[in-house]
């Protein structure tokens, strides 16, 4: 479990040191070719995060209803992402990891509802959805390395 967390926390260093280089007008830019912008991605794995290994485990997110509504799998920005709602997506890369990490240690995680993603991957267990997750962000990284080149 150690791994799974220490590769996590620094893909989340990696998503701030991203966010914190442009402007909110740049992060909110949608280059041409491409369906979505570096706001959006970091929205993005937030609340896949909270699907993969809260949800499917049938516990309670720690996301609202909306900010999964504005950024799950399948949506496009809709309209500009304001300097509060990045502020608030910043905080919660890191505060989610400990609040995971509490909740692991607490025996939270006692059953998963087996789930095969869009790319094929078949997760049957929390410690399966938190190993995705840590693929699922780094591909995010990757898109949003190719989004800045164009911003």
């Amino acid at each position: 479990m150690d791994a799974i967390f220490k590769i996590w926390e620094t893909n989340r260093r990696l998503y701030l040191k991203l966010i914190d280089s442009y402007s909110l007008e740049q992060l909110n830019k949608i280059p041409e070719g491409f369906s979505n912008n570096l706001a959006w991605n970091l929205g993005h794995i937030i609340v896949a995060q909270q699907g993969l290994v809260y949800r499917l485990s049938g516990l309670p997110t720690y996301v609202s209803d909306e900010m999964t509504n504005t950024y799950k799998n399948g949506s496009k920005p809709t309209g500009t992402t304001t300097q509060a709602e990045i502020d608030e997506l910043k905080e919660l890369l890191f505060s989610l990891i400990e609040k995971t990490k509490e909740d692991y240690t607490n025996g939270k995680f006692v059953a998963y509802n087996e789930y095969t993603t869009g790319t094929g991957f078949h997760l049957a267990t929390t410690i399966e959805a938190m190993n995705f997750n840590n693929y699922h962000e780094a591909l995010h990284m990757g898109f949003m390395m190719n989004i800045r080149k164009f911003i």
